[in-house]
């Protein structure tokens, strides 16, 4: 018996780790630019944004994703508005769309009692029930954010430097956050069905926090977090396979493990940290 590869010899697991190796690589994207931003709140506040939609979606008979990306898509358009005004900031604005929508949500779950399997699911995901039509879907979604990170690059980075300097080049800085809370929007619907809206904050974080404490050039932390997320991915389905526990939580549990590896790390060898930062 092969302990380390038994687990994918079942279609199930081999289904999910193709899930997370995805989830891991769309996360990597959107999420290196959220640590870079300083956007972990909005991150965490749109994962849970979503519970209104996922809600009323459930009601209506129609899937949850696309509740989902409405009540986010929503979100995000709130956030990208109230930011005009100057007298509020930016995490008041966030907080306000955050604690409003869930309580939207939360209003509509308890009036009815109809939602405690997909609540469940909504909260803690179903990497293991993964199907085939949602390795498509997630395959789609995956790409069009690495399309939209490689199109993006360049006006994501102007911006976040310095708003003044992206609007003299051309480049306008507005657009730029509209493209990245639609990106950050599409990697969280994407991520939620697979480790749940409670965990979907650690692998968005997790290994880019982690990989951007080793390089300062973008496109290499967005592949270095890719790759973390990756390995949070494997490990965590081996440990959950084995250990019997619950396998999304377990991937991020792995993921957040993998950041205070990285950071003991950064600490014990500050000097190859400086290296491979001038080597980037």
């Amino acid at each position: 018996m092969n302990l380390l590869t038994d687990p994918f010899a079942v279609s199930f697991v081999t289904r999910a780790a193709i899930a997370g190796l995805l989830v891991a690589v769309a996360c990597a994207c959107a999420g290196t630019w959220v640590v870079l931003r300083g956007m972990a709140f909005l991150g965490d506040a749109m994962s849970h944004g979503m519970l209104p939609g996922v809600a009323l979606a459930s009601l209506a008979g129609v899937s949850l994703s696309l509740g989902a990306g409405i009540a986010a898509a929503l979100m995000a358009l709130g956030v990208s508005a109230l930011q005009r005004n100057r007298r509020l900031g930016t995490d008041t604005t966030i907080g306000l769309l955050f604690v409003g929508m869930l309580a939207a949500g939360v209003i509509i779950v308890s009036a009815s009692g109809s939602f405690a399997v997909d609540i469940t699911a909504f909260l803690f995901g179903e990497v293991l029930a993964v199907q085939q039509g949602d390795l498509v879907t997630l395959a789609v979604t995956t790409a069009v954010i690495v399309a939209m990170t490689a199109l993006g690059h360049r006006a994501f980075l102007v911006s976040a430097l310095d708003r003044r300097i992206a609007r003299t080049s051309g480049l306008r800085p507005e657009i730029a956050q509209l493209a990245l809370l639609t990106m950050l929007t599409l990697a969280i619907v994407a991520t939620f069905s697979i480790v749940g809206t409670l965990l979907v904050f650690g692998m968005l974080i997790a290994p880019p926090a982690a990989a951007v404490l080793w390089t300062s050039r973008v496109s290499l932390a967005i592949a270095l977090a890719a790759a973390l997320g990756a390995v949070a991915v494997v490990v965590g389905l081996l440990v959950s396979w084995h250990a019997g526990t619950a396998a999304g939580a377990t991937i991020t549990a792995c993921a957040v493990a993998i950041f205070v590896l990285a950071l003991g790390l950064r600490s014990v060898v500050p000097s190859t940290a400086r290296t491979l930062e001038r080597t980037a």
